[in-house]
């Protein structure tokens, strides 16, 4: 009997306990399953666009190589639009870039590069300096000049003076353009290839031009 007494109100303790943390215990489990369930489902989400995408950006691919403007802004759009959280949206937009450049259509080569300058991602500096380029071809020095006012990524520091001197030669700015031709030779360092391609826009300056 004393037993069945102990029993009882250790049975009657863990129902007293129960009805007072069971609910709470309950909705924690619940949540925990959720957030697993979450995970799982963000983690096939991500694995499936990603695999997406990389069908979109092999097609891109092909359309460039093949000079199907029409398909490169296609595929281009479809990785901006729905595909922009992946690794080939900027990709594809630099590659599409590239390729409506040379085909003509500057304007579409220009809104991705500067979509991609809006990501801020690790291709986002690239992009600075090929919209750069574009912009100096098109007569807007100025404007290539502003989006080089940045501290460049490591790394990028010799391309961006470089740039910024063909920017400053453009605006007729021989001896600024020259400084910063110059500071691109001593980042470059003499073992870099483009020095004797920077070096020969310096010796090309006529002296009235360095004035």
């Amino acid at each position: 009997m004393t037993y069945d007494l102990e029993e009882q109100e250790q049975l009657d303790a863990i129902k007293a306990w129960w009805a007072k943390y069971g609910n709470a215990i309950l909705t924690l489990i619940t949540l925990i399953l959720l957030a697993v369930a979450a995970w799982q489902w963000w983690n096939w989400y991500q694995r499936n666009q990603a695999a997406q995408a990389a069908a979109v950006f092999e097609a891109l691919q092909t359309a460039t190589v093949q000079g199907q403007s029409n398909q490169v802004l296609d595929a281009s759009a479809r990785l901006q639009n729905d595909y922009a959280r992946t690794v080939y949206a900027s990709r594809g937009a630099l590659l599409a870039a590239g390729a409506l450049a040379e085909a003509g259509d500057t304007a579409a080569a220009r809104q991705r590069l500067q979509w991609v300058v809006d990501q801020k991602d690790l291709l986002a500096p690239v992009a600075r300096l090929r919209l750069a380029a574009l912009l100096i071809d098109a007569g807007e020095a100025a404007q290539a000049l502003a989006l080089l006012d940045t501290t460049p990524a490591a790394g990028f520091e010799a391309l961006y003076a470089d740039r910024r001197g063909d920017a400053l030669f453009a605006l007729g700015r021989g001896n600024e353009a020259a400084s910063a031709w110059g500071e691109a030779v001593e980042r470059m360092g003499p073992a870099d290839p483009l020095v004797s391609v920077v070096q020969l826009k310096i010796e090309a300056l006529l002296p009235e031009e360095r004035a």
